[in-house]
């Protein structure tokens, strides 16, 4: 039924666009007689001609799990506090990112930096294709500034790595059996009052199979921080399928990449010019400040029509 809801929407989008088109066509010959209707025509022809553009573009979201909300974790890579501090405006980046779109973006768990900063964090974004949309952003995100935290104020060069993972369906894409799982339980760490730091409430989940681990301690209960790990280990291991299933294209993750030096797909640049550049589609723009603001559209579109490209 959420297949059939998915195609559905698709069909009528097209049949909305087929509609206007047919209506225009018989308007034109009226504006041939009368002037003033040719303004009106015109701009109706800038917005069909935008809505075909997006239709088009998401003729990129090939894969099944591309109408699903996203999974997206931040992970501090090297540089220490400059990178936990880079993780921290990423994570703003995205959450601007999802209210401009009006999407929904909640923050599922998040493990802050000893002194600034988070060293890694995990949040959900739903949408209409907010995985497909998002896919664009995994891979290492570099970043060169002044930094803040330096008492020279010396340019620094941070890392922080993205991972993008399809929203799983539980039972549905993923069974993860009771005998396969490990729970541990232990204090949670950092900020969040004297009651998460008293109590187990933490909770970190080990797939036994597959080695992958989940840990969550943002929330007060041991139940919530347990369904949250759940959820999250569901995306990890339907990612770790789909991986698996198409191993040479990679389309969803790939191998996983080390947040240093010479694997990013992305430099943000505010020192000593400003500057943002994709190093997939080599495009860029000056205005770094929009860009950390949520701004991220042209990237995506960008890298979505590149890979149009490579599939056509």
């Amino acid at each position: 039924m959420r297949q059939l809801a998915e195609q559905t929407k698709v069909v009528e989008k097209w049949r909305g666009l087929e509609k206007k088109v047919a209506e225009m066509a018989e308007l034109i010959p009226l504006a041939e007689e009368d002037a003033s209707l040719e303004a009106e025509i015109e701009a109706e022809i800038e917005k069909v001609s935008s809505r075909l553009n997006e239709l088009e573009l998401e003729r990129a979201f090939s894969s099944e799990y591309d109408a699903r909300n996203a999974i997206l974790a931040i992970h501090a890579g090297a540089g220490g506090t400059e990178s936990q501090d880079w993780a921290q405006m990423l994570l703003r980046m995205y959450l601007r990112w999802a209210e401009r779109r009006g999407y929904q973006a909640e923050i599922l768990d998040i493990s802050p930096g000893e002194e600034a900063g988070v060293k890694s964090t995990v949040i959900e974004v739903k949408g209409d294709y907010a995985c497909g949309y998002l896919k664009s952003e995994h891979g290492v995100h570099r970043l060169v500034r002044l930094s803040p935290f330096d008492s020279d104020h010396a340019r620094h060069t941070s890392f922080a790595l993205v991972e993008v993972m399809p929203e799983a369906e539980a039972d549905v894409d993923v069974k993860i059996e009771p005998d396969d799982l490990k729970v541990d339980v232990f204090r949670s760490s950092g900020p969040g009052g004297q009651h998460m730091q008293k109590t187990s409430s933490a909770v970190r989940l080990t797939h036994l199979p597959t080695a992958l681990t989940v840990t969550c301690q943002s929330e007060r209960s041991q139940r919530q921080n347990k369904e949250i790990a759940l959820r999250i280990l569901q995306s990890r291991l339907l990612e770790l399928e789909l991986t698996k299933r198409d191993e040479e294209r990679a389309k969803l993750k790939g191998k996983r990449i080390a947040a240093s030096w010479g694997n990013q797909i992305r430099s943000y640049v505010l020192h000593p010019y400003k500057m943002v550049k994709d190093h997939r589609t080599d495009y860029q723009t000056s205005n770094a400040e929009v860009v950390l603001d949520g701004e991220l559209d042209g990237f995506i579109t960008a890298y979505l029509r590149a890979s149009l490209g490579r599939e056509e």
